[in-house]
């Protein structure tokens, strides 16, 4: 079946439409009681864009959703981030879906203008994270971020004056704060599956490195490890950063500098020769990334066994 062209939603006006929605109160910003949506309005092929920001928190929905390529069953309390031009869509209902809860704030880039929180915003990882890559909260952090949801809800209510946008993003800075808390608390809580991450990267570029095709392939990225991982490249090195205090990047690296030790030391290869082997195209690049990793230059280093 050819898939359908992403729909774009330009305005919090048109998601409302979309669901049912009475129109939003504010242009700029909508707080959405998830239970009101009317599922049965929205067309599960179509995958749809916004043009805004979304924060969302679902509980027991009964429905399957697509985002990044993955699929997820909301059977439990999850919150999970949307940047502007990203896609996902509702793919169907997998089990009787009365009594859905949960909240959808919508923030659109223009509400954010002339703010702190219009630069600040795009240092949160967690918009660029993958769906399978969403927060599991307990039952404590969940009434922590209900309660903020709720307080900004009560100013969305309110009669908009002059203070609005202004306590409203305090609020907001606050919810992303803790959901950054919460998100670092999760790679902690779950040690075993982030182990299983970096053992898989362990023998990711174990492979790739001890395939004779590294000069037709060349090194590898940091956005072909992460797919090779199953994970966004943002989620991968804050993973990384957090088991073991270095990015995806320094990684690979430190593999090629594994890999050409071996060679300077157990090969009578050429310094050139050795870097072809290990995917550069140039060998001053690979001299000069050797020297920064081990303060030698690789014929020092081979002269240091000697």
């Amino acid at each position: 079946m050819e898939s359908k062209h992403p729909m774009r939603l330009k305005t919090i006006s048109e998601s409302h439409k979309l669901w049912g929605l009475p129109m939003p109160e504010h242009p700029l910003l909508s707080v959405i009681d998830y239970s009101l949506i009317n599922h049965s309005l929205v067309d599960p092929s179509q995958p749809v864009i916004l043009d805004y920001y979304a924060i969302t928190i679902k509980r027991d929905l009964g429905v399957k959703m697509i985002y990044g390529q993955q699929s997820f069953d909301f059977d439990e309390g999850i919150m999970f981030f949307m940047a502007p031009n990203q896609v996902f869509r509702i793919e169907k209902e997998v089990k009787n879906t009365t009594g859905h809860s949960g909240w959808i704030v919508f923030i659109h880039p223009d509400f954010l203008w002339n703010t702190s929180l219009a630069k600040s915003i795009k240092k949160y990882d967690f918009f660029q994270y993958a769906m399978h890559e969403a927060l599991f909260l307990s039952e404590k952090e969940e009434d922590i971020v209900g309660n903020i949801i709720n307080s900004i809800q009560q100013e969305y209510h309110s009669n908009i004056d002059s203070y609005s946008q202004n306590i409203i993003i305090s609020q907001l800075e606050t919810l992303l704060g803790y959901s950054e808390r919460f998100y670092q608390r999760q790679f902690i809580t779950r040690k075993i599956d982030n182990h299983k991450v970096l053992e898989k990267l362990e023998d990711l570029l174990d492979d790739y490195f001890n395939n004779n095709s590294l000069p037709e392939k060349g090194l590898p990225s940091v956005k072909f490890v992460a797919q090779q991982l199953n994970v966004s490249t943002s989620y991968l090195s804050g993973l990384l950063k957090h088991l073991t205090g270095q990015s995806t990047q320094q990684h690979i690296q430190n593999m090629v500098i594994k890999k050409a030790k071996e060679k300077l030391t157990i090969t009578d290869l050429s310094v050139a020769e050795i870097a072809y082997e290990l995917g550069f195209e140039h060998p001053q690049s690979f001299n000069k990334l050797f020297k920064i990793k081990t303060k030698l230059s690789p014929l020092e280093f081979r002269a240091s066994f000697n």
